[in-house]
């Protein structure tokens, strides 16, 4: 509880600063990186470096290309990765890590723009940046006062602080997400409709005048759980489920039309809508198939089975 407690404290001191002293730095250091031509290069050295990694994959998948340079490497050929239309954003509590040296000298001779994460704003490293995040010194967790803690959860707090404000303000989209991030369960909820459902000659469809010892038969062979009835114009009019067979059975049901069997209608989505968006409606109308809809005419069906085989749930 102690250590949730300091962490948060710090938190609490950096959304203060947040909404006073710091909002202008951080309003220009938005601007620096947003302005950037090439790529935001991240870099740290220890904790302050895995923070660094972090924030420089948050980036990359919000909308701003970046990447991590690690600072020892950089004095070592990884240099070469920085060009002068990059802007590089450092991590460093101190601001007076040895191994960022040579970093800050390449940035000065090469004109790339600097931002610094710091606590100590008269810090080597916030001499050399245009922009100084000075973030409010705060108690560590660690009892000892050594362990970087509550340090690091203030640093990871403004990287990803960064990362949406810059999101926002290039108005990116949870469809651009989805091109960056194709893989997992959140690549999976950011599928369409239209990447999952089954199409002709797949779709379980019968025409409101067919007998229903003719329309059980198309409904078995396609194996999905449910009926399209349509119209003469092919427009969807309702649908027949599992249910409604039984609900229906010993009342003549083989002669009956599908029509007079059918639930009028039924809940349908678009091909463009979001796979998760689809698996919502099915889930709160406690259903397990979705007909899919262009023009008032079924183009597709969706089940509750497409979706979990597709990890959306």
């Amino acid at each position: 509880m102690r250590t949730l407690q300091l962490e948060a404290e710090g938190l609490s001191a950096l959304q203060e600063a947040l909404a006073a002293d710091l909002s202008e730095s951080f309003a220009a250091a938005l601007g620096i990186l947003r302005g950037c031509r090439g790529r935001v290069i991240v870099t740290g050295m220890g904790k302050s470096g895995h923070v660094g990694v972090k924030v420089a994959a948050t980036l990359a998948s919000t909308g701003t290309p970046a990447y991590f340079v690690h600072p020892s490497e950089a004095s070592h050929g990884d240099l070469g990765m920085i060009t002068p239309d990059d802007a590089i954003l450092v991590f460093s509590w101190s601001g007076e890590t040895v191994e960022l040296e040579n970093i800050l000298s390449y940035s000065r001779r090469f004109a790339v723009p600097l931002v610094a994460v710091t606590s100590n704003p008269l810090s080597t490293l916030a001499k050399a940046a245009e922009v100084v995040l000075a973030l409010p010194r705060s108690k560590e967790a660690c009892p000892h006062g050594l362990a970087p803690t509550t340090s690091t959860m203030m640093q990871l707090a403004l990287g990803d602080s960064i990362a949406i404000a810059l999101l926002e303000s290039k108005g990116f989209t949870a469809l651009d997400f989805g091109v960056l991030h194709p893989g997992g369960q959140l690549g999976a909820k950011l599928k369409f409709v239209d990447d999952l459902m089954h199409r002709a000659p797949n779709l379980p469809l019968a025409g409101a005048d067919t007998v229903m010892s003719e329309a059980i038969v198309v409904m078995t062979e396609k194996a999905l759980g449910c009926l399209g009835v349509v119209d003469q114009n092919g427009f969807l009019q309702g649908i027949i489920t599992d249910g409604d067979l039984r609900r229906n059975m010993g009342n003549g049901l083989l002669d009956r039309r599908a029509a007079d069997i059918m639930t009028p209608a039924p809940k349908t989505v678009t091909p463009d809508i979001m796979a998760s968006a689809a698996l919502e409606i099915i889930n709160a109308s406690a259903i397990t198939a979705l007909f899919v809809v262009e023009d008032g005419r079924p183009v597709g069906i969706v089940h509750i089975h497409d979706l979990l085989r597709a990890g959306v749930a």
